[in-house]
């Protein structure tokens, strides 16, 4: 995608949506981080769901470790993986006590180094809690930056670092997020919603989805 196409792309995204959020709930930055651990190959409608009644109990990592990880298992069953993810999550919150005073650090390689912690889950952390102009690769950003051109690669990484050299300022705080909710609701794997996309003009995907009979579609500004 030309440099121009690229400072469209993000304009037409930003003036849709000038200040988007995560999906996911949470009251502080251990929280976030906590559900971010969880959401992996979960969606966040489900893990906020979990989460509710659990976040009203335990509010800092020490909370947690007094809940204890049988108690935590019963309030995330009803997500995937939930018997390591409570693993995890015990074991990160004594690491944030023993190590960073019950704090959540505000560096990349200090998340990663917790027990269930990857790249993608710090670079949200960073990017939600701290304002670091980060890129969290999830599968739908993947499939966005792949399926229109914007910085295609065959690896998370290698997108998230096209990403670090293509997307121009004022962009690259909120950037991660558009793509996301973009891919999310728009961009959708098995069926794009081409016909109502404010980028279809712009996206190197040549199998465009028509319309349904009778739909509106949308004027790029």
């Amino acid at each position: 995608m030309k440099k121009a196409d690229v400072v469209e792309f993000f304009r037409r995204l930003a003036e849709n949506d000038p200040h988007p959020l995560t999906e996911l709930e949470s009251g502080n930055v251990y929280q976030l981080l906590v559900a971010v651990v969880l959401s992996a190959q979960a969606t966040d409608a489900g893990v906020n769901k979990a989460t509710r009644t659990l976040f009203a109990e335990v509010k800092t990592p020490a909370e947690m470790l007094e809940l204890g990880e049988d108690a935590l298992r019963h309030h995330i069953r009803t997500i995937g993986l939930f018997n390591t993810k409570a693993k995890n999550v015990i074991a990160l919150s004594r690491q944030l006590v023993d190590e960073h005073g019950g704090e959540v650090p505000a560096d990349r390689d200090a998340l990663e180094r917790l027990p269930g912690v990857g790249r993608k889950t710090a670079n949200v952390v960073m990017n939600v809690a701290f304002g670091a102009e980060t890129f969290a690769v999830d599968t739908h950003l993947f499939r966005v930056c792949n399926r229109t051109g914007l910085a295609p690669g065959k690896t998370p990484l290698a997108v998230e670092l096209k990403l670090e050299k293509t997307v121009p300022q004022p962009f690259r705080l909120h950037a991660h997020h558009w793509l996301i909710l973009h891919g999310r609701y728009v961009c959708k794997a098995r069926k794009p919603e081409c016909w109502r996309c404010i980028v279809a003009d712009l996206c190197a995907f040549k199998l465009k989805t028509p319309p349904p009979k009778g739909a509106a579609i949308p004027e790029a500004e």
